[in-house]
C-alpha cells in the first residue's frame, strides 16, 4: 500500500489534492485531524476543511498523539489522510515533546501500515528566514520531518498553485 506525501506552501491546494487523491482510492476514507481550535480563524480554517468533505470520510483527531492513533487502527484497507504534519509538528514542540523521536517513530508506523496513507505538510524553507530563534528551530524541524517522511513515501508531490509536481515514485 502506498504512502504518498503532499507537500506545498499555505493555500497551495495541498490539502484538496490529498483530499482527491484519498476519494479516488476508495468510497471510506479516515481523516486524522491534527489541528486544534484555539482561536476563531483556526476554527473557521476547521470548518471550512470538515465542510469540503463530503460523505464517506470519518474523523479521527489527533492533535498530539498522531503515532498512537496510526498504531491504533483496525486492520483494514481504508485509506487514511493526515492533514496536517506541520500542525502536528508545532503541537509537539509546544507541548516540549521530542521531535526527533516522533519523527522516528511516525516513520516507522506508516512503513508498517497496510493501508494507503495520503500526508499533507507544509513546505516552509522557501521563504523568508525566520526573526526568532522559535521560528528558526520550527522551520528546519521541518524539514527534517519532511525529508524523513519523504523517504518512507512510495509517491511525493509538490503543490504549487493548485498544480501538483511530482517529485518521487
Amino acid at each position: 500500500m502506498a504512502i504518498t506525501l503532499i507537500l506545498g506552501g499555505a493555500r497551495s491546494g495541498k490539502s484538496r489534492r490529498a483530499q482527491s487523491l484519498a476519494e479516488a482510492s476508495a468510497p471510506a476514507r479516515l481523516y486524522v485531524a491534527t489541528a486544534e481550535a484555539h482561536d476563531a480563524e483556526m476554527a473557521e480554517r476547521i470548518a471550512h476543511h470538515q465542510a469540503d468533505r463530503g460523505d464517506g470520510w470519518q474523523t479521527l483527531e489527533a492533535p498530539l498523539d498522531l503515532v498512537g492513533a496510526l498504531n491504533g487502527l483496525a486492520p483494514g484497507d481504508t485509506p487514511v489522510l493526515v492533514d496536517c504534519l506541520t500542525l502536528w509538528l508545532s503541537n509537539l514542540m509546544h507541548h516540549g515533546g521530542d521531535v526527533e523521536a516522533e519523527t522516528v517513530r511516525l516513520c516507522s508506523a506508516l512503513k508498517a501500515l497496510q493501508r494507503p496513507v495520503f500526508l499533507v505538510s507544509n513546505e516552509v524553507g522557501l521563504g523568508l528566514v525566520p526573526e526568532t530563534p522559535l521560528g528558526r528551530a520550527f522551520r528546519d524541524a521541518q524539514g527534517r520531518l519532511n525529508q524523513a517522511v519523504a523517504e518512507v513515501s512510495d509517491v511525493v508531490e509538490f503543490v504549487a498553485a493548485g498544480l501538483p509536481l511530482r517529485l518521487k515514485g
